[in-house]
């Protein structure tokens, strides 16, 4: 016998919890982007949202839960496009890759998401540079979620730079991956400090100029390199 039709406009429960939890994760996504991760309770949550504090408890068994959440929800995105265009670059150009489009394959794409995905991708982005820099529970989530896909980028710049002593490539992706988190996290200074030249919501001009000077900065120190003794 089959079952009886969904009255129409009628949600069921599964969509209703889908409905919830989105609601909750943007909230939180939200305000953890403003706030950080220890400026945000569960009830600034509630509070929010016009709820009781026990209906986030239901879903999340607490803050940390609710942040891994928010996290997690976008980074299978982040990783998998990200790893295809590193695949699609090394099928490309094999054993020859450069500095500049094994960057720009890396960078560019990442980039163009937080221009066109809207505040919530930005949200992210705030959020993402929050963990990138903090040394307890961001140092574990990087591992888990982005490492590999940083020692990918770093196996191509190898490949350009064959001889580069590998201390000065792993100083210069720091010193990238910490910059880039700098852009992410829109702090306005760079708007205060250029008289509003500049514009830290400006991710075009940021993307448009990051990877030419990084690239400058990892072919610098490789030049800077004495000769091997023989």
């Amino acid at each position: 016998m089959a079952a009886a039709p969904k009255p129409k406009g009628r949600r069921t429960r599964a969509e209703m919890r889908a409905t919830t939890v989105k609601l909750i994760l943007d909230t939180s996504e939200d305000l953890f982007a403003q706030l950080g991760y220890f400026g945000v309770t569960i009830k600034d949550v509630a509070n929010k949202m016009g709820i009781h504090p026990a209906l986030i408890h239901y879903y999340f068994s607490g803050k940390k839960a609710l942040f891994d959440a928010v996290f997690e929800r976008r980074v299978e995105y982040v990783v998998t496009t990200r790893t295809a265009g590193l695949d699609a670059y090394e099928a490309k150009f094999g054993n020859h890759p450069t500095v500049e489009g094994a960057l720009r394959t890396y960078y560019d794409g990442a980039f163009d998401v937080y221009i066109n995905g809207g505040e919530s991708w930005r949200n992210f982005g705030r959020i993402f540079a929050q963990v990138n820099n903090a040394p307890g529970y961001g140092a574990e989530m990087m591992e888990t979620s982005f490492d590999p896909l940083a020692l990918r980028l770093i196996d191509l710049l190898k490949k350009a730079l064959p001889d580069a002593d590998p201390e000065d490539l792993f100083w210069s992706f720091q010193f990238t991956s910490g910059a880039y988190t700098l852009t992410l996290s829109r702090t306005g200074r760079i708007d205060r400090l250029s008289g509003n030249l500049c514009a830290s919501e400006d991710f075009e001009a940021a993307r448009e100029r990051f990877v030419t000077f990084m690239t400058g900065g990892f072919e610098a120190l490789y030049k800077r390199q004495k000769p091997k003794a023989e």
